[in-house]
């Protein structure tokens, strides 16, 4: 029988959320959230990124992560310029405040992650992270299922409408002359 407490993806929520919870209350003093932390990370081990390829790598939506990313510049973390390669795409990249910042931020992270992992081999963190991955990538095929899904609902709802006869106009008065 199906509990939700047993469950995979509850466990694996549940370690994420209290995880993030905790971290983001610890960098709070440095006046960032989680979010402007992840975007940093992903910068600092690539800079140069365009704001699809951070929403892949941090797992935000683009439209909340370009607000962030206006917030993070007018804290004078991160730069937006234009590539000299495609005048159209911009480029995302740390400041050196930013990247000071995320120097400073990272022993605690690595610290949270160190205390998480703590019970376990070095043998077993690497199969587990080789594990997450590929949960992640079979994940991937669920996609065409829900675009499968998406598509027959709303072709149902189109069939489903009823098309009202229209009722006659009454024609307009006019006046007796």
């Amino acid at each position: 029988m199906y509990r939700l407490s047993t469950s995979f993806p509850y466990l694996l929520n549940r370690v994420g959320v209290r995880m993030g919870e905790l971290f983001a209350r610890r960098i709070a003093s440095f006046g960032v959230t989680l979010p402007m932390y992840r975007v940093m990370a992903a910068l600092w081990e690539s800079g140069d990124q365009r704001l699809s390829d951070l929403s892949t790598v941090t797992t935000t939506e683009i439209s909340t992560l370009s607000r962030l990313i206006g917030e993070m510049k007018r804290k004078g973390l991160v730069t937006r310029s234009r590539l000299a390669d495609n005048g159209r795409t911009v480029a995302i990249n740390l400041t050196a405040k930013g990247k000071s910042l995320v120097e400073e931020l990272m022993p605690i992270a690595i610290h949270f992650e160190e205390v998480a992992i703590s019970n376990f081999s070095a043998s077993d963190i690497a199969r587990l992270k080789v594990v997450f991955q590929d949960i992640y990538d079979s994940l991937g095929t669920i996609e065409p299922e829900i675009a499968a899904t998406k598509a027959s609902a709303k072709s149902n709802a189109k069939s489903k409408r009823k098309i009202t006869p229209s009722r006659p106009r009454p024609k307009p008065r006019t006046k007796d002359t």
